[in-house]
């Protein structure tokens, strides 16, 4: 039977014809003008959500990302990068390497020790096992990080969830990350444990790692890049998260050109070893004109 609407032979409206190059071309151009809620925008100026002290024309990434998605860039050193949490349910768990050098790559051990502080919050550097600062967070409205727990894994969502399939309905952590480094030429083992920000994790007296879940809706973390960075994200469901579903909300990303980190700034030489570090980063960055 023919549907009203349609020519007998047709093929269904929800098919595509691309029997043919000519077919093709035409079935693809015709979804040209589709968007996604989850698509980054191009050009970055073109963000609705744009931070209110940014000026549109400095972007150069601009981006909302899926619950259980993910995302990755390459930016400048110098580049300020902001994550928004619009609904207190983003999770975005985080991975930084020097873009130029790769294998020079965030270290979770040495951000918490170099800083004598184990908690992520403005001021706090991201380092290197190479003693350099890759990035420092500048800004912080949330207060709840965490720099103990890492990412999820396959096996620990398929245990919880059922699954942990990138494409499926609790993609972990581990499986996006992978999926973000190959886009870069990397493995999985060149993946170092991350951070993660807008789900908090605490060390109580006795040792135990206490989930203190989100700030609420609103809050943001903007970071400065030290040296040309390469950025891995991944907005999934944070491992201690005691809910038995798998809640994860939107989370937006900007980023826009400045200044990386220089004398002048007063968490140049907070500390004797904050200040080496960043002499270490200004040293590499000079020696290869960066």
């Amino acid at each position: 039977m023919t549907m009203a609407g349609e020519t007998r032979g047709a093929p269904p409206r929800d098919e595509h014809l691309t029997d043919s190059v000519r077919n093709a071309r035409a079935d693809a151009r015709a979804q040209g003008g589709q968007t996604s809620a989850w698509m980054p925008y191009l050009p970055a100026s073109s963000s609705p959500f744009c931070p209110a002290d940014v000026d549109p024309a400095t972007l150069v990434w601009a981006e909302t990302v899926a619950p259980g998605g993910y995302t990755h860039k390459v930016l400048a050193a110098g580049s300020r990068l902001r994550f928004d949490d619009p609904t207190g349910d983003a999770c975005a768990h985080v991975i930084v390497y020097n873009a130029a050098e790769p294998v020079e790559r965030l270290n979770v051990a040495d951000t918490q020790k170099i800083p004598w502080q184990a908690y992520l919050g403005a001021g706090h550097p991201l380092l290197s096992g190479d003693g350099r600062v890759l990035a420092t967070i500048v800004a912080d409205s949330s207060g709840h990080h965490d720099a103990f727990c890492g990412t999820s894994t396959d096996a620990f969502n398929e245990r919880k969830y059922g699954d942990a399939r990138p494409e499926g309905p609790a993609p972990s952590g581990r499986a996006l990350f992978v999926k973000a480094a190959a886009k870069h030429g990397l493995a999985r083992r060149d993946l170092p444990p991350s951070v993660s920000f807008f789900q908090g994790v605490r060390v109580a007296a006795d040792g135990a790692l206490v989930w203190r879940g989100s700030a609420g809706a609103g809050t943001h973390v903007e970071l400065v890049a030290e040296l040309p960075l390469l950025v891995l994200v991944a907005n999934v469901a944070h491992p201690l998260d005691p809910r038995a579903d798998y809640v994860v909300g939107p989370l937006r990303v900007h980023a826009w050109r400045g200044a990386p980190t220089g004398p002048a700034d007063p968490r140049f030489a907070a500390t004797p070893e904050l200040h080496r570090a960043y002499l270490n980063t200004v040293d590499y960055r000079e020696a290869r004109g960066l």
